[in-house]
């Protein structure tokens, strides 16, 4: 998987044409910018933004690697801020139409940061949030092999990510480093922007040291790029060695201020007050004032050549980390300024820019010359990079009912393995679409038995010393054709996996089923890597399991509560929370149909390890009528107990079913007549009601199903989870209600005492409806 050098790579074209490019990219990134704040017109006086000094930061970069290195089967994350810099590259490379140009952040225009969903031009990540785009190549690395163990058709290629220093600070990119499955990825290429720079100043100590030490301590090849080939020169020279070492010990807010510093201020700060002072005065009087100004900002992630170099000494048999020095707003006049994250260049700084680069201000997106070597390079890169076209693949049919009704006492956890094992038999050829993934959870969420049975995912085959022990339960058989992978105990690693997984079908054409599976407490750690995955296209099945209170022994620390209400607020997303096994299976099936194509969704299931009777799901007999339960369970509800003249309704979700049958049961004792309906979407419920009301584009029909207006009666809504979740069914017919749920942190305890604690328990909801009905 070497990079070809640069010799080796069609339409190379000479240094000048590939400096012609860089000045052009510099000009186009800026002047996308500048157009969005200053020339277009805006009506409201809101700063449009944008990040001009980010963006110059990145040119040089993005130069080398895309008229250089770059091939049609690598990958790109390209950070945030630097998304102009993409755009004007795709637009030398007839990728971007030019009327994009000043539609930078307008509605329908360029995205504020790279988006696949969003951006009309090729993006391979989307990125913006800060630490998930750098860390998505190396998902996206593992996601690429696991396809190619399917059918080997999707091919090799480097997966690099672009990302600022500043984005090492982020928790995020250490989680995804330190996994152990990470150091045998040696397509993953990461690029360090070490501008050192913050939003707010220089940042004082940023230890690239350390930070280098770390990523060799992981199994990471450690490339650094500090300085450029002017500076080499003047380091050879006498006085060149005190030079390079007063470069090197200085801070970089000192630094930094000579980077705003003509040549004769220069020449009294640069030497300093040590004991070289001497000699570095006398090599810096010997350097006119352009070449010294031009020396002091000779950093390697502005160097070309130096860059050219970088890229070529990769090592394919490991993942690679590289450190370019760079100056944050190169080649503009705002660049070193501590304040230039966000500043924009003034009207006569634009001016000076495109005499300094050659470029037209009365037509800024004037392209190349035909014929010129500028343009014979961006023609010969646009025919080498150009991919073929990708024709996803329609997913494999999915059962929608296995056809048996469980018995017995089980509960939802439970199901979900019993369900996977079930499509193995079933439905094989979808089952090979399966992969599942967890942070070390495996057992306890029920999935040994599907482990046992498709093996554990790894990039090489490992022998499994337990295989003959009798007493292993949980048999660890890892190679390449494994279909669950196992992560550390990181949840952002696994829903940004997970996101990844999820979007095979749209870069390479091959849908794949993914469930990830962690404890619903943590779906909060996991939430903002999560929705970010659903951004940018991954569509994938996220299973919380145990949640609530209901998980009374161990204690409020495990016992979720917001969860209920994040799955109906997620866009992208279904979010369903069964109460029986069978009700799992169906949501599980309808979940996973969804997945792999243009206009599917991900979803979110939140199960239960409270083990319930599985009669009291009554599920009918009659294959018409079990079809019937089946659509009604998938749309959102369905009522489990009709009253013939009900005075109240009890709405139940999840866990707290049997709690609401049984209340419901001693309601008709006193002469209450009560009808129970089951929740199984809050979600789905809420969409109906909103496409009722003309505001969405949703079927609306379980909503007479469940709740019919001649049925209209005091509504008290029950769940393990905030109480709001909820509420909103009152508003279907306007009735009045009560909402009970978890609204305060859980403690240990039985789950009589938990459940009477927030009042869950059948006394307080037969209390509730009492009130509601006088």
């Amino acid at each position: 998987m070497n990079s070809p050098s640069v010799s080796e790579v069609p339409g190379a074209g000479t240094s000048a044409a590939l400096e012609e490019v860089e000045k052009r990219v510099l000009w186009l990134s800026t002047a996308i910018i500048d157009h969005a704040n200053r020339v277009r017109p805006n009506p409201s006086g809101l700063k449009v933004g944008g990040h001009q000094a980010s963006s110059a930061s990145m040119v040089s970069l993005m130069t080398a690697l895309w008229f250089r290195h770059l091939r049609p089967e690598d990958r790109v994350s390209v950070k945030p801020h630097a998304g102009p810099v993409l755009h004007a590259i795709n637009y030398l490379l007839g990728e971007l139409d030019a009327s994009y140009l000043t539609r930078l952040r307008e509605f329908g225009g360029l995205q504020s940061y790279p988006s696949r969903a969003k951006d009309p031009d090729p993006v391979d990540y989307s990125t913006g949030s800060v630490g998930i785009g750098a860390t998505a190549p190396i998902w996206g690395a593992i996601s690429r092999r696991y396809v190619g163990s399917l059918d080997g058709g999707v091919g090799l290629g480097r997966q690099y990510s672009l990302l600022g220093d500043a984005e090492l600070d982020e928790g995020a990119v250490w989680e995804a480093v330190l996994d152990h499955s990470v150091a045998e990825l040696g397509e993953v290429v990461w690029i360090v922007d070490l501008n050192r720079q913050s939003l707010d100043r220089v940042v004082p100590n940023i230890a690239a040291g350390k930070l280098q030490g770390m990523f060799a301590a992981a199994g990471w090849q450690v490339i650094t790029l500090k300085y450029g080939r002017l500076l080499q020169d003047l380091f050879d020279r006498p006085g060149g060695a005190q030079l390079r070492a007063r470069l090197d010990e200085m801070t970089n807010p000192e630094y930094q201020r000579l980077l705003r510093c003509g040549a004769e201020e220069l020449r009294r700060r640069l030497p300093g007050e040590g004991p070289d002072r001497d000699r570095i005065a006398e090599l810096v009087a010997q350097l006119d004032d352009a070449v010294l100004v031009d020396a002091v900002a000779n950093l390697g992630g502005h160097d070309l050549s130096a860059l050219d170099q970088a890229f070529t000494a990769i090592d394919d048999t490991r993942p690679t980390v590289i450190f370019a020095y760079t100056i944050k707003g190169y080649g503009l006049a705002t660049k070193g300024h501590p304040q230039n994250h966000s500043a924009l260049l003034s009207e006569a700084d634009v001016r000076d820019l495109a005499t300094r680069v050659g470029a037209d201000l009365d037509q800024p997106w004037r392209p190349f010359e035909d014929g010129s070597p500028a343009q014979a390079l961006c023609a010969a890169t646009a025919q080498r990079l150009r991919r073929p076209g990708t024709v996803p693949q329609t997913p494999p049919a999915l059962p929608s009912d296995f056809g048996r009704t469980p018995s017995g006492v089980a509960t939802t956890q439970a199901a979900l393995g019993r369900a996977l094992l079930d499509l193995t038999r079933s439905a094989p050829e979808a089952a090979r679409r399966v992969v599942t993934v967890s942070p070390d959870v495996s057992s306890s969420t029920n999935l040994g038995g599907w482990v046992n049975k498709v093996g554990v995912w790894s990039a090489g085959e490992r022998r499994d010393w337990f295989a003959d022990d009798r007493e292993t339960i949980l048999h660890w058989r890892e190679n390449p054709t494994g279909q669950h992978i196992e992560l550390g105990i990181a949840e952002v690693n696994l829903v940004s996996l997970l996101g990844e997984l999820g979007a095979t079908w749209s870069r390479w054409g091959q849908p794949l089923l993914p469930i990830g599976v962690l404890y619903d407490p943590f779906v909060e750690r996991a939430l903002e890597p999560w929705s970010y995955g659903i951004y940018a296209g991954g569509q994938s099945i996220l299973v919380g399991t145990p949640s609530g209170v209901t998980l009374a022994p161990e204690g409020g620390a495990h016992q979720s509560i917001k969860t209920p209400s994040i799955g109906l607020e997620q866009p992208g997303c279904l979010s369903y929370e069964p109460a029986f096994a069978i009700d799992t299976e169906w949501t599980l099936l309808a979940s996973m149909a969804k997945l792999g194509r243009p206009d599917g969704s991900s979803a979110y299931l939140r199960l239960s390890t409270r083990p319930v009777d599985q009669a009291l799901a009554a599920v009918p007999a009659d294959s018409a009528a079990r079809e019937r339960r089946r659509r009604q369970v998938v749309a959102g509800g369905y009522v489990l107990r009709r009253a013939e003249t009900p005075v109240v309704a009890l709405a139940a979700m999840g866990a707290v079913v049997p709690e609401a049958l049984a209340a419901a049961a001693r309601l008709e004792q006193v002469g209450i007549a009560a009808d129970v309906i089951c929740v199984t979407s809050p979600d789905l419920l809420y969409r109906a009601v909103r496409a009722r009301q003309g505001h969405e584009a949703a079927e609306a029909w379980i909503l007479e199903q469940v709740f019919p207006a001649d049925r209209a009666v005091p509504l008290v809504t029950v769940l393990d989870g905030h109480p709001h979740t909820l509420a909103f069914l009152a508003t279907i017919n306007r009735v009045p209600t009560t909402a009970l749920g978890v609204n305060g942190f859980g403690q240990s305890g039985s789950l009589d005492d938990v459940y009477r604690h927030h009042h869950l328990d059948a006394d307080s909801i037969v209390r509730a409806a009492l009130d509601l009905v006088g």
